[in-house]
This record gives C-alpha cells, structure tokens and sequence, in this order.
C-alpha cells in the first residue's frame, strides 16, 4: 500500500552507514549510465516531473528551483545542503544523516550532475557529533570507492563533498545566514535579491536544498517521477519524514505520504500511537508555525495546501502536540525568550521587537502583566510582517498572534493575578543589557 513506502527511511535500523550494506539494500545504483546517459536538463525535468517540493519549510518546487540557477557564467556553481536543524522540535535531518548518510552523497551527486557543480557543502549544525562523525566516514568510503573525486565512475564527472561544521546558531537556518557562515563571516541574513542561485557562495550561483529533499533523489531515479508524486497530493508529490514529540504515547520520526491526515500520524499505531491525555492543540510544523485547537486536527491533513487553509504552515515537519495539562502561556513565553535570543541583532524590528515581545511575556508569567499587554502583543506581532530582512521575528509573531487569539482566557487569568493590572504600564527607557 501506498501509505506503507518509505522512501527516506527504509534503510532505518539496516546498517547502511556502511557502504557495502547500502549498496546490497539498492544504493548508487543511480550512479552509471542511467545518471550520466540524462542532460542536466533531463534530471531537472524529471524532478520537476515527480513533484518533489523542499522539505525544510518553505515547500518551494525542487525542480524550479535549479532552473533558476544560472549556467556558463564562468564562475563555479554550488550546492549547499542545510543540516542546521535548528527549529524547536525538529530533528529528523539528524537521524537521516546518521542512520543513511550514503543516501544523501548519492543525492548530492544527482543534484551535482543536474546543476553542474563540481563542489557540495553540508553545513551541519556543530552540536550533532555522531551525524558529523556517520558523514565524515561515509564519505571517505564513497571517495574510496571511486564515487566521488574525480572522474567518477570512468565519466568525466569530477564531484567533491565536505563537511562543514556550523555555528549553531538558529539564524543560520536562514539560507543566506548559512552561506555567510559558510564563508567565515557572521552568521546574518542577506538582502535579496540577489538570491542565491544567481549570487551565493562567494559571489557564485548557489542552490541550497534540504537534507530530506536530497535524500528523495535516488528513489525518485530508481523508480519513477510518476510513482512519487503519486505517492502525496495533487500539488506535491512524494512522502514526509515527521518529527513527532510531545504529548504522544510513542514519539519518534516518521515518515508517512503527503495528505495523511493529521490525527492519523498521532493515532495510528503505525506512527505516534495515541494522545497522551486530552488533546488541547498542535503545532504542526515546528515553533514559527500557529497551534491549531482539537477542532480544527480532526479535519487537518499533512500538506501544504490545508495548513495554508488552516492559517497555519507545514513547516519542517515537526509535530508538537500539548494536552491539557499544557500552560500555553508558558509555551509562549519559552518561545518569545528563544526569539529574542537567537536574533542576530540585524533589523531593528527583530532586535528590538522580539526583546519587547520577551520582556511583556516575563511580565505576565511574572504576575506584572496589566490590560492592554495582549493588543499590544498582537500590535508588535503585525508590525513583523515585511518589516525585516529574514522571517526569525514573523517566525515569533505567528504563533505569538494564534496562541494569544485561541487561548486568550488563559493570557487573561495571568494577568489577573496583578492587583495592579487596570493601570498603564510604565514603560523603562533603559535597556539592561544586550538585545533586552
């Protein structure tokens, strides 16, 4: 059945870290003529062809994107992948490099061949050592075995890969944050344009794309663009690896075909086998997307288009559900403290909106909240929007304005607990330290 192929984890628990496992499970069986037979524009047609949209959040088509990436410029293309992985609740991309890190390299050499890179970066966040340590020796096994380097496989085709071990800051998630930490610079957000596939690493044209988005290549290749996208919806093709965690009985990564309906991943005993408790929301796709409430789960399926409908994202994967005994208000505050720290300090509206958003949050867990805090929060959170140079402070502004709206009464009770919660709040003029 449909719903039963994987196609990023099959290789889960099999031993695939080892080059010669892999390849009896199937691997670089990509890597001949029936790669290098193809343009580069026939490999960009056929991922075009199976619907494969980015999986680190922004969904945008995988094929489209590499059109987009310019050719005999004279100057060298190249292929970023962002393992950073630092959106709260998201940990999939970890367990697929350390658990079938050759499935990546293989993708990267797809990816290579259809853009015409000679050179790949995986920029992995600096705290994951064992998935740093499980691509370091893939890779020196591939390089071994005469699949990357030079003239690979008899061809023409010179392809090299690197690891490169990042800052571990949450802003270099951002595409343009990555490649100016890439570089050695700070870790900070560009102006574009110029976007990266025409202006990227070094001045050059650079494609960036997700762990799981590379990692769908070489099943795509092995068996067909038509049998993927008839794996997930209409306008997306292919499956989703999800990062389960929270309020469920079994919590874990899965992987299930676009569409499937929100509360079968946490219900099913194929995925998160139940609710623990009574369901009081989910996040659906990491930190930076809105909650949605028990209601609006039930008729809540895993694809862009009805999270959209929802007024809420897809997002990384990351499914986060809270039960009852869950203080939301709390939640937000945990989440309006991280955003204020992770900003790079670079817009105004980020450094010093997030700051404010954290010190009005502190006051109300504090029980120095007063009326007006909340209008005021949604006020900052609007004031986000189109405001910045990168999505971090709309990445607080949107779950910030949903959780605020549905659970108002909770936010409400909190500042209550002021005797003093009827009279203006008086704003400091001092700023005790750093970004707030």
């Amino acid at each position: 059945m449909a719903e039963k192929i994987k196609v990023c984890t099959s290789n889960f628990g099999k031993g695939a870290q080892d080059i010669a496992v892999y390849k009896k499970l199937g691997g670089y069986a990509n890597i001949s003529s029936r790669l290098f037979d193809l343009s580069q524009f026939e490999v960009i047609d056929l991922v075009q062809r199976s619907g494969l949209r980015g999986r680190g959040g922004a969904g945008f088509p995988t094929g489209l994107k590499w059109s987009f990436v310019p050719r005999n410029t004279g100057k060298p293309v190249y292929i970023v992948v962002n393992a950073d992985e630092g959106e709260p609740g998201t940990f999939k991309d970890h367990f697929l490099m350390t658990e079938d890190p050759h499935r990546l390299i293989e993708g990267l050499i797809i990816a290579g061949w259809a853009l015409g890179s000679r050179t790949a970066y995986i920029y992995v966040r600096g705290e994951f050592l064992p998935c740093i340590e499980s691509l370091n020796k893939a890779l020196n096994q591939a390089y071994a075995e005469g699949l990357l380097g030079k003239n690979i496989g008899g061809t023409k085709f010179s392809f090299d890969i690197f690891v490169h071990r990042g800052a571990g800051a949450y802003i270099c998630g951002e595409e343009t944050a990555l490649i100016n930490s890439l570089e050695g610079q700070k870790g900070q957000p560009r102006l574009k344009p110029p976007f990266p596939a025409v202006s990227g690493a070094w001045k050059s044209p650079t494609c960036v794309n997700n762990v799981e988005t590379l990692m769908a290549l070489p099943w795509i290749f092995q068996n067909s663009p038509e049998a993927y996208a008839a794996l997930g919806t209409a306008c997306a093709g292919g499956t989703k690896v999800f990062c389960v965690s929270g309020d469920v009985k079994r919590t874990g990564v899965y992987e299930a075909p676009l569409g499937t309906p929100l509360m079968e991943l946490l219900t099913s005993s194929d995925y998160a086998c139940g609710i623990d408790g009574t369901l009081k929301g989910v996040i659906p796709g990491g930190s930076s997307c809105p909650a949605l409430l028990p209601e609006e789960c039930e008729k809540a399926t895993l694809d862009y288009e009805c999270m959209a409908g929802l007024k809420t994202m897809f997002g990384s994967g990351a499914v986060m559900p809270f039960n009852t005994t869950r203080d939301v208000v709390v939640l937000l505050n945990t989440l309006g403290n991280f955003y204020s720290h992770e900003s790079c300090g670079q817009c105004t509206p980020c450094r010093e909106g997030t700051g404010y958003a954290k010190r009005i949050l502190n006051a109300i867990i504090n029980g120095e909240g007063h009326d007006g805090d909340l209008e005021l929060l949604l006020s900052i959170a609007d004031q986000y929007n189109g405001t910045t140079i990168c999505p971090l402070a709309p990445a607080l502004g949107a779950p910030m304005t949903a959780l605020i709206k549905k659970y108002r009464s909770e936010f409400e009770a909190y500042i209550e607990k002021n005797p003093n919660h009827g009279s203006p709040r008086i704003c400091a003029t001092y700023r005790p330290g750093a970004f707030w």
